[in-house]
């Protein structure tokens, strides 16, 4: 597993632990104490590996069934880190590797209009190339981002915005629930190349209903003109305020809203039902937590 400190990755290795699963952990050699010994508490193996030479990689990857991404980051982490861990798990001879995709579907978007779902695109023809079974797994948007770094719901205004239809399906999934389907799948031999998750499916206005339920206030639509406003507000703000170095700057999320927006990237068909006894957490449940 490599980028089990992060926020999903602890989840998934969690998740992996709980199946009681063996997990091997690969960190970079000075990583903090603070992060790597809450994950050896849970009794997994933990090797520092430079993941800029697959050399010292291959090694750390040997008598493993499968190998899972959940590193974040732009091109030097999603290309060049994650294909130097995707050589040394096929130099290894591992069979199966999971990679950092979890997004919406990519697959069904056009290119070019979304910077990290670009990346992925990228890798993913890599891994194509590589003598070994692949299976992605994708979520939509994360269902824990709507109360925080996600901005459509607007709590203080008491508005749910919706970028003109706001009857268009929206995927979303816990990531906690992503964890366990992705140690699910981990464990699974037989998983096919994509597997296609939403914790809840719903729209614009069932947000506003959620809001409404969840904190006692009616919140209602607030439409801002169709996903194509979007593009001019993504230019202005690459423009403005670049953030060439940071994986999620605001004019990310934008283009993010868009793909969402514009109905390309909705999951379909969903494969929820393939591990019995998942539990789901819904847009309710999250906007309750708040």
């Amino acid at each position: 597993m490599a980028g089990a400190t992060g926020g999903l990755g602890t989840r998934i290795v969690r998740a992996l632990a709980a199946c009681g699963a063996p997990v091997r952990v690969l960190v970079r050699p000075g990583t903090p104490l603070v992060r790597t010994e809450p994950l050896r508490r849970l009794g997994l193996e933990v090797v520092a590996v430079d993941l800029h030479h697959a050399a010292t990689v291959t090694p750390a990857c040997a008598d493993v069934a499968c190998v899972v991404s959940a590193l974040n980051g732009l091109a030097d982490t999603i290309l060049d880190a994650q294909t130097v861990l995707l050589d040394a798990a096929a130099a290894a001879g591992v069979p199966r590797f999971i990679p950092s995709d979890f997004a919406l579907d990519f697959t069904r978007t056009p290119p070019g209009r979304n910077r990290n779902l670009d990346l992925r695109r990228d890798f993913h023809a890599r891994l194509d190339r590589a003598p070994i079974r692949a299976t992605s797994v994708l979520n939509g948007a994360f269902l824990d981002m709507l109360t925080g770094e996600m901005p459509l719901i607007q709590f203080g205004l008491r508005r749910v915005l919706s970028f003109d239809d706001p009857d268009q399906p929206l995927d979303f999934t816990a990531m906690d629930d992503i964890a366990a389907y992705t140690a699910r799948a981990a464990l699974d031999p037989e998983t096919p190349r994509i597997l296609r998750i939403a914790g809840e499916v719903t729209t614009a206005r069932g947000l506003a209903q959620a809001a409404s339920e969840a904190t006692g206030q009616p919140f209602t639509v607030l439409r801002l003109g169709g996903p194509g406003l979007l593009t001019p507000m993504i230019a202005l703000a690459r423009a403005f305020a670049p953030g060439r170095d940071q994986v999620f700057p605001a004019w990310q999320g934008m283009q993010y809203l868009r793909d969402m927006f514009e109905g390309r990237g909705k999951l379909a068909p969903l494969d929820n039902d393939r591990y019995p006894g998942l539990a789901w957490t819904g847009v309710r449940d999250v906007l309750g937590r708040r």
